[in-house]
């Protein structure tokens, strides 16, 4: 899984003319990080999904998404690459998506209160 989506990112990355250092500036990690990542020695990828497929204008089902399908005789199970490959997906991408979501979910109610907190100092102006 981590090969599959490091090579998604890195053909992203190459399709979008993005030097590995910078988008690595952009998801906040340094480029050895983000270098690992692409080679599939790393699957700190899931804790970015999120910024990586904002970065690169697609949804997150479009990085999980394989090209092909691998099927191991000699093993009871296979390995999809041609579908969506979500069930094979680790508790931490889950993990990290949801903390990703609850961070969000806190930042919009913070504006939000800031938001009316101006209005309402406006008003008594």
């Amino acid at each position: 899984m981590n090969e599959i989506v490091g090579e998604k990112i890195k053909n992203l990355r190459k399709s979008k003319n993005l030097s590995q250092e910078e988008v690595a500036e952009y998801i906040h990690v340094s480029q050895s990080t983000y270098a690992r990542m692409e080679s599939g020695a790393s699957n700190s990828w899931a804790g970015y999904i999120l910024p990586l497929c904002d970065l690169f204008g697609i949804q997150p089902e479009e990085l999980l998404k394989a090209d092909h399908i691998v099927i191991n005789n000699n093993n009871t199970s296979c390995q999809y690459s041609g579908g969506y490959v979500i069930n094979q997906l680790s508790d931490k991408l889950m993990e990290q998506y949801e903390k990703r979501l609850l961070e969000k979910d806190n930042l919009i109610a913070y504006l939000q209160k800031e938001i009316q907190q101006l209005k309402t100092e406006n008003r008594g102006q």
